[in-house]
């Protein structure tokens, strides 16, 4: 049996023509289903629904052979567990779930007087690794306030001056007077496979990350 761990959202939304490309459906609809572990069309395939977040651990530990997360979550979690592969293996950029890591302020806000070489900012975000090594190569000092939801609320209730979050359109942005003022890097999801599990299921991974490879070849 291989695993695959997927997050609900719109990760799981851009992998369906991918499985499908790779001969795969989900037996339930995993908008209305409750279920955690969904059945596939392949009895040798299941899908374990799972945080965003959590995607590179279940892929590290075993939990799934194989998963599909955004570039942000897997060098996150290289830096919590302390840099490196982290025992990941990385074999394909999927180029679905396009957006950017950013950082925002409110619209009334002097981003660039206030981020000058050796000045200290308040920022709120999920990405703190990846915010401090941001603002640590600009000689930026950062007090790190870690959120997990409703991120452009921080600048607007004071709590910080700027926000370290994904964008894509802007319009959440837009629509809480906040503004896109640096790009720190350009997101897409990433097939990510546990080593392990390539040893151990070879042939059957193998095949199927060449499906997956196949699929991201095909233009939309």
């Amino acid at each position: 049996m291989i695993t695959l761990a997927l997050s609900k959202g719109r990760i799981l939304d851009d992998s369906m023509p991918l499985l499908r490309s790779a001969g795969i459906e989900l037996l339930d609809d995993p908008e209305r289903s409750r279920k955690l572990i969904l059945a596939t069309s392949r009895a040798d395939v299941r899908v374990v629904l799972v945080r965003a977040s959590d995607v590179p651990t279940y892929v590290q530990h075993g939990g799934a052979d194989l998963g599909v997360a955004g570039l942000d979550m897997l060098l996150e979690h290289a830096a919590e567990a302390g840099g490196g592969a982290v025992g990941l293996y990385r074999p394909l950029d999927l180029n679905i779930a396009r957006c950017r890591l950013s950082v925002a302020v409110r619209e009334d806000f002097d981003y660039a007087s206030a981020v000058k070489q050796g000045s200290r900012i308040r920022v709120a975000t999920k990405y703190t690794h990846l915010a401090r090594q941001h603002f640590a190569t600009k000689g930026v000092h950062v007090d790190l306030i870690k959120l997990y939801g409703s991120m452009e609320l921080a600048p607007l209730t004071g709590l910080a001056d700027a926000i370290v979050d994904l964008v894509s359109t802007g319009s959440t942005l837009r629509a809480n007077h906040l503004v896109e003022v640096e790009r720190v890097m350009d997101i897409s999801s990433r097939l990510v496979v546990n080593p392990a599990s390539l040893k151990l299921k070879r042939e059957p991974l193998r095949a199927l990350i060449a499906a997956f490879e196949r699929a991201v070849a095909v233009p939309a």
